[in-house]
């Protein structure tokens, strides 16, 4: 296998380990900024009914996370949420997410992630990322680069912002006209077998599935797909090459 000239990365459970989703501490910390509550919803009640929505939509459920092609993005969500619930909320949409996304689901480095960044650097290897992600495309750019101070990542792609969520092809084929490089040259590492691996094969790009911050239960992808649990397992193979 040849040294890619570009690595990309998935966000969630890949480059940053989110411990679960607490929905409720986010609404809460939402609710505590309300300028208006006409019908003085609690945190439970008015994360019920985002619950019951996301339930309709399948936002939440990992089985029915390749089915959706197309991003809600947060704020339309929260928009309809929050009015259909007699509430508002006078801040930007982008501090909404902010704030809630960092009660609901605070976020760490994985193991070892900021040494195997830096040592793509200094091999010269270029990085970037796509998340399938409902924040803000500059809320998610912001907790990387905070999380991830040292990186060097060219883009970061949200699919808030371009309508298409992993597997969808046309994702894919976005970060291969922005990094320029045809998708042989460029390998995905994501957590997600059926997003990630699938979704990266499929568009021609060479998947690794990592590993070490599963976070729910996934089916064994091909036998010729890489799989790590480390991010020093990534760096043998790169130096093998």
């Amino acid at each position: 296998m040849r040294i890619p000239k570009m690595i990309l990365f998935d966000y969630g459970q890949t480059l940053i380990a989110e411990e679960g989703f607490d929905g409720l501490k986010g609404t809460e910390a939402i609710l505590a900024h309300a300028s208006r509550n006409k019908y003085q919803v609690t945190p439970r009640q008015l994360q019920e009914e985002a619950d019951a929505i996301n339930r309709e939509l399948g936002r939440r459920d990992p089985a029915r996370r390749a089915q959706n092609l197309v991003e809600i993005p947060n704020h339309m969500f929260t928009a309809y949420l929050y009015e259909s619930m007699g509430i508002r909320v006078d801040l930007p949409a982008e501090e909404i997410d902010r704030i809630f996304w960092d009660a609901a689901s605070p976020g760490r480095p994985t193991e070892g992630i900021e040494a195997f960044l830096e040592y793509l650097w200094q091999k010269g290897i270029r990085t970037g990322v796509i998340s399938n992600i409902s924040y803000a495309g500059r809320v998610v750019s912001e907790r990387i680069h905070r999380l991830l101070p040292g990186n060097h990542f060219e883009f970061i792609i949200a699919s808030s912002e371009v309508l298409f969520r992993k597997p969808h092809p046309r994702i894919f084929r976005l970060a291969l006209e922005k990094a320029d490089l045809a998708p042989e040259d460029v390998w995905y590492v994501g957590d997600n077998v059926a997003c990630d691996v699938a979704g990266a094969r499929d568009a021609g790009l060479v998947p690794i599935w990592y590993k070490g911050a599963l976070d729910f239960q996934q089916p064994e992808p091909p036998s010729d797909v890489l799989q790590i649990q480390e991010w020093t397992e990534l760096k043998a193979i790169i130096e093998c090459g």
